[in-house]
């Protein structure tokens, strides 16, 4: 479910919700695409920031981009096909190929300026995913100094 600030936007600018099974063919089917990862908004303040954010950064690209609105049921799923790991997340598409992603919020111009760098790309496969710091697998050092009991 999605926050009712959002489902406004949603319903006032008639985006389509997707999800992993309809991603791909509604992608495929525009220049340019990005796809709003919104997350928990009663958790993530900045969901709602973004989702305000989105249809003025579509207005400002001349409507170049189509926004897909990705359903709660398919984030985390969708999240690792596009390796991110913050929430909520903004992730461009061309012709359904991955370009980049634009985690959290971003002042203004940072917006402008990444998001004219990413459609200048061609489509790639999504960078590795990087655990945040402090998170991730151990060093094979100290697997050695795990005993169990």
């Amino acid at each position: 479910m999605f926050s009712p600030l959002l489902q406004s936007i949603i319903e006032r600018e008639k985006w389509a919700v997707v999800d992993h099974e309809s991603l791909d063919e509604l992608a495929r089917g525009n220049l340019f695409s990005v796809l709003l990862f919104a997350g928990d908004a009663g958790r993530l303040a900045e969901s709602n920031d973004v989702a305000v954010i989105l249809p003025e950064l579509v207005k400002t690209f001349d409507n170049l981009l189509v926004p897909l609105v990705v359903s709660r049921d398919s984030e985390r799923e969708l999240q690792r096909r596009y390796r991110f790991n913050a929430f909520p997340t903004l992730v461009f598409l061309k012709e359904g190929g991955y370009l980049g992603a634009i985690p959290r919020v971003l002042d203004w111009q940072d917006y402008v300026h990444e998001i004219a760098a990413i459609l200048t790309r061609e489509a790639s496969d999504p960078p590795p995913f990087e655990f945040p710091e402090g998170c991730g697998a151990p060093k094979p050092d100290s697997v050695n100094n795990w005993q169990l009991h």
